[in-house]
């Protein structure tokens, strides 16, 4: 009996040698782009220790199985990846009839839009009335504004997005809660003060990289005049 008890203890020895109990390990991780802080809670998720994480020196210490830690190592690499840059550009075009409509030229590379809302509605003028550009990072939200006239208060434009997101392949802008529109001032009643009243969309767009896509439409001062608003984006690798 004690001789088979030492035979099983010598063929199992060699595989206790090989997997040592509890065995852990630390690692320093240094992050080229992306804040410790914000990723910390899902690398935990792989079964390791975040005992330290710095944003301002990029860095994180994970502890744990070396197979947790590893897998941790990977996830982290993946993520740490440098956010695309957009340039979002909104064309504030006016449709009417009447000869002295307000606003400038039509710029050359707008022809085709333009030649495609002449189909569709039957207004004769087409002016640009105001042009505003955004740069964003993706998952990041921005706004702008300009104004259109002297007067005193002036009409303003506005355009703003909450996020902006690249899909995998590069090719399409998912963007979440846009407004695109005017300002224009209304004269309070009584005449103590001015109101501002909105002429413009808010919505959710899926925009093709470089297309010039018609977003949507606004009335101005009755059905002879419509906002048209023409959305263009790009990513900047």
């Amino acid at each position: 009996m004690k001789r088979i008890v030492l035979i099983a203890l010598l063929l199992a020895a060699p595989m206790l040698a090989q997997t040592p109990p509890n065995e852990r390990i630390t690692k320093l991780v240094v992050l080229q782009n992306v804040d410790p802080q914000a990723i910390q809670q899902l690398v935990r998720m792989f079964g390791v220790e975040v005992s330290t994480a710095n944003g301002q020196m990029k860095s994180m210490v994970i502890s744990g199985a070396p197979e947790k830690v590893a897998a941790a190592e990977a996830a982290i690499k993946q993520l740490d990846v440098a956010s695309k840059n957009i340039d979002l550009t909104v064309y504030f075009v006016v449709g009417g009839d009447q000869a002295t409509l307000e606003g400038g030229a039509v710029p050359q590379d707008l022809r085709d839009v333009i030649t495609q809302l002449k189909g569709t509605f039957t207004f004769k003028e087409y002016k640009m009335l105001d042009v505003l550009t955004l740069r964003t990072r993706a998952g990041s939200g921005a706004d702008t504004s300009g104004i259109l006239n002297t007067g005193n208060p002036p009409k303003m434009s506005r355009f703003s997005i909450r996020n902006a997101t690249v899909s995998d392949d590069g090719t399409t802008i998912r963007i979440d809660r846009m407004h695109a529109g005017l300002k224009i001032p209304l004269v309070s009643p009584g005449g103590k003060g001015v109101e501002y009243t909105d002429s413009g969309i808010d919505q959710d767009v899926d925009v093709k990289e470089g297309q010039k896509v018609v977003v949507g439409r606004a009335s101005l001062e009755g059905p002879q005049k419509a906002l048209f608003l023409i959305l263009t984006a790009h990513v900047i690798q």
